[in-house]
């Protein structure tokens, strides 16, 4: 019997623009992990993390480690889901690297959502206290910064969601 190739679902969009509740609902499916940053970071190096910088290098090393794990996981016909943000070119080549290990299919999901409603999703969820992570409205503007949507010449499959009016 044919069985699909596992998929590898990314997510790109600013912070509080609905990747993680994207990701539970593509993990929702049979055959599908959900990996999610803001958990591993939170109980690998919570104490660590009190500035962008240090996110920067835990997450870093949470990458060295986790891109082979997703290559195995898709190797063994597990589709994965990387609630990891693909803001910029050098994670999507991160995330490329783990593709090229592998003959799974992907998708790069792009949150288009307004930076208005982002800051307003974010002071909800902080209000919350729902998630590891309390982001200010200054670390927001800081992070987005450096957000770099993806071209087609990344090559990757691209699923774009429109935010409704």
């Amino acid at each position: 019997m044919f069985s699909p190739p596992p998929t590898l679902h990314m997510l790109c969009g600013k912070i509080a623009a609905g990747k993680s509740t994207l990701a539970k609902r593509l993990a929702s499916g049979s055959g599908t992990v959900l990996l999610a940053e803001d958990k591993w970071l939170n109980a690998l190096f919570s104490n660590e993390m009190t500035s962008a910088l240090d996110y920067v290098r835990c997450s870093s090393k949470l990458r060295s480690i986790m891109g082979s794990h997703v290559s195995s996981l898709l190797n063994a016909g597990i589709s994965v889901v990387l609630d990891f943000p693909a803001n910029t070119i050098e994670t999507r080549s991160w995330m490329r690297s783990i593709l090229e290990e592998t003959s799974a299919s992907h998708q790069l999901h792009v949150l288009c959502p307004p930076d208005d409603l982002c800051l307003q999703r974010l002071r909800e969820r902080n209000a919350r206290g729902d998630h590891p992570f309390a982001a200010t409205e200054e670390q927001f503007r800081r992070f987005s910064k450096h957000f770099v949507p993806p071209s087609p010449a990344e090559g990757f499959n691209l699923v774009v969601h429109e935010e409704p009016n």
